[in-house]
C-alpha cells in the first residue's frame, strides 16, 4: 500500500524531477512511476498528513512540515481542498487505477488555482499540463 497527500495526488500527474532535495526527487520519481504504471495495481491511502514523499523531504519536521512558519497548515488545507474536489476523506484507501480516474473524472487544469492556491511550484505550469493530459487520457 502506498499513503499518498491529497494534494500529492494531484502532484503525481505533472510532476517533473523538480523537488526540495535530490532525495525527495528519487523519493518522488519512484512513487510517480509506479502511479503512472497502467500495470500495476496496489490501494493508496489518501491522507491530510505527511506521506512517502514526506519523508525524504529536508523541511520535514517532527510529524509536519517545517518549510516555513504556514507551511504545515498551507499543505494540510492544500490536501483537504483536493480531497474534498475528489470527494474522499482522509485515510480513505482506493484502488490506485480508481483513484487515477476518479481524479481524470472529479479534478480540472482550473480547479488547480483553487486548490494549489499558494504553491509555489503552481508557476511552472506542470500540474496543470499533466492534469490537462491525464484529462485527456480518459476523455
Amino acid at each position: 500500500m502506498k499513503i499518498l497527500r491529497g494534494h500529492h495526488v494531484l502532484c503525481i500527474h505533472g510532476f517533473q524531477g523538480m523537488g526540495y532535495s535530490s532525495e525527495f526527487i528519487d523519493k518522488m520519481t519512484e512513487i510517480v512511476e509506479d502511479m503512472r504504471n497502467e500495470q500495476m495495481t496496489f490501494p493508496v491511502r489518501v491522507v491530510q498528513d505527511l506521506d512517502e514523499a514526506c519523508f525524504s523531504c529536508p523541511n520535514r519536521g517532527d510529524g509536519f512540515c517545517n518549510a516555513g512558519e504556514d507551511s504545515d497548515d498551507h499543505v494540510r488545507n492544500m490536501d483537504s481542498r483536493a480531497m474534498e474536489h475528489l470527494g474522499i476523506t482522509h485515510g480513505e484507501i482506493l484502488d490506485k487505477n480508481a483513484l487515477i480516474r476518479l481524479t481524470a473524472r472529479k479534478i480540472r487544469t482550473e480547479d488547480l488555482n483553487d486548490i494549489c492556491e499558494g504553491c509555489s511550484w503552481l508557476r511552472y505550469g506542470v500540474c496543470k499540463e499533466g492534469i490537462r493530459m491525464l484529462n485527456q487520457k480518459f476523455t
